[in-house]
C-alpha cells in the first residue's frame, strides 16, 4: 500500500483567464461595432454573444481543471474531458434554443466561437511559453541560503 500522494503546495495559475477575457472584449467590442455597421445589429449581437460564450467557457475549463489539478495532477485530463463534453452539449442546446430568424444571427455567433477559440487558444499558448515552467524547485539565489522546512514525520536517525 502506498502513502496517499499530497496535494499541490503551488496554487494552479489562472492568470491567463484576465489576459483572455481582457483580449476577448477588445476584439469583440471592435469586431461588434464594424459587424454592426456593415452587417446589421442581429450580426453584432451574435459577435458579442459569441465571445461571451467562449469566455465563459474557457473560464469554466480554467477553473475546472485548476481545481482538479489541486486534488491531484492525475484528475487533470479527466476533469478537462468532462468540461470538454459539458461545453460540447450546452454549446449544442444554445444553438438549438436560438430561432433562425430572431435576434442575433446564429452564423456570426458560430464565427465569433471559432475566432474566439482561437483567440483564447493563442493566449493560453503565450501564456505557457512565457512562464518559467520548473520540474524541480530552483535553488535559492546566491547569499540568500534559506533553510529547509522540517520533514512532515518526527525525527529519526538512520
Amino acid at each position: 500500500m502506498s502513502a496517499p500522494r499530497p496535494t499541490a503546495e503551488v496554487p494552479w495559475d489562472l492568470s491567463f483567464l484576465r489576459v483572455g477575457t481582457l483580449a476577448t472584449a477588445a476584439v469583440a467590442g471592435v469586431a461588434a461595432v464594424v459587424v454592426g455597421l456593415s452587417l446589421g445589429w442581429p450580426d453584432a449581437v451574435g459577435v458579442l454573444v459569441g465571445a461571451a460564450v467562449v469566455t465563459a467557457f474557457f473560464v469554466f475549463s480554467g477553473v475546472v481543471v485548476a481545481w482538479a489539478g489541486r486534488i491531484d495532477d492525475t484528475f487533470t485530463l479527466p476533469a478537462a474531458l468532462g468540461a470538454f463534453f459539458v461545453k460540447a452539449v450546452v454549446l449544442f442546446a444554445i444553438l438549438n434554443a436560438l430561432p433562425e430568424d430572431g435576434w442575433l444571427d446564429r452564423l456570426t455567433m458560430a464565427w465569433a466561437v471559432i475566432v474566439g477559440a482561437l483567440l483564447w487558444s493563442g493566449v493560453q499558448l503565450r501564456w505557457v511559453w512565457t512562464r518559467p515552467l520548473y520540474y524541480v524547485t530552483p535553488p535559492a539565489p546566491p547569499g540568500q541560503a534559506t533553510v529547509p522546512p522540517p520533514p512532515d514525520g518526527p525525527a529519526t536517525l538512520g
